[in-house]
């Protein structure tokens, strides 16, 4: 299967950030495309197709939440709000409500969590997801568990980080979305790298790797349901168009102008 790559990305992936590097977004921002989208729908309509169960969960208390999403989503793409909804890359979609999920995953080029807070809870829990691309982690195993559970075993997320990012899904508030970024040095550019918690941890990736894969990962709050949204925005790129976008970033600072 041939690599599906971003030529560019939208901000530097090598600049380093304090955990959890927060920044607010625009209202309007949450939604984007890029020249990757084509090929990366693709590819998400054929896990959806033949993966569903691995890339799809849907807790039956989230629909309404996963319903008000998928009506979120299409004002904001604005291609149509109707039985079917025209794609950018001109594939024409049935809209259906009462799979929610499953049509996000085939009108936009984010994969979405939706996590809630039950009554007396200390922490958000995750009830619905599309992700078909998993960097590293199986959406079987997370579903159902909370925010410490989702993130066995990132030894960073410690318990100082742990609350910090529960004050974040408490305190978000809807209209204000935040979002944050990753970066990891791969040398596999599949976009669907499921990864048991139980399996052996890969070493860091050396950025003489050939591929950066970025996520672009936005919280929200949705205004009726009150549920929080996590969406990731998959970006990999070549390294050689890394080092022509961002190449200065790897210099040291003494070697920067």
């Amino acid at each position: 299967m041939k690599a599906i790559l971003q030529k560019t990305i939208p901000y530097n992936p090598l600049e380093e950030k304090k955990l959890p590097g927060i920044q607010p977004l625009e209202p309007d921002r949450w939604l984007v495309a890029d020249d990757a989208y084509a090929d990366q729908m693709a590819e998400r309509e054929r896990l959806l197709a033949t993966r569903r169960d691995a890339v799809l969960r849907l807790d039956a208390n989230a629909m309404a939440a996963a319903q008000e999403l998928l009506r979120m989503a299409l004002d904001v793409l604005d291609i149509g709000a109707g039985d079917t909804a025209l794609r950018p890359d001109g594939m024409r979609v049935t809209v259906d409500r009462e799979d929610p999920l499953g049509t996000l995953g085939r009108l936009a080029q984010q994969d979405f969590c939706i996590l809630q807070k039950p009554e007396g809870a200390q922490e958000h829990v995750l009830t619905g997801a599309v992700l078909c691309f998993p960097a590293s982690w199986t959406l079987a195993e997370k579903f159902l568990q909370p925010l410490t559970g989702i993130h066995v075993p990132v030894d960073s997320y410690d318990a100082g980080i742990a609350a910090r990012v529960q004050r974040l899904f408490d305190g978000v508030q809807a209209g204000r979305p935040l979002w944050r970024f990753n970066a990891l040095w791969y040398q596999d550019p599949a976009l669907f790298q499921p990864r048991s918690q139980y399996a052996p941890r890969d070493k860091p990736h050396s950025t003489r790797a050939d591929y950066l894969r970025s996520e672009k990962q936005v919280i929200m709050r949705l205004p009726q349901t009150r549920a929080v949204v996590f969406s990731i925005h998959t970006h990999v790129l070549a390294r050689a168009d890394v080092l022509r976008q961002w190449g200065s970033a790897l210099e040291p600072p003494a070697a920067r102008p």
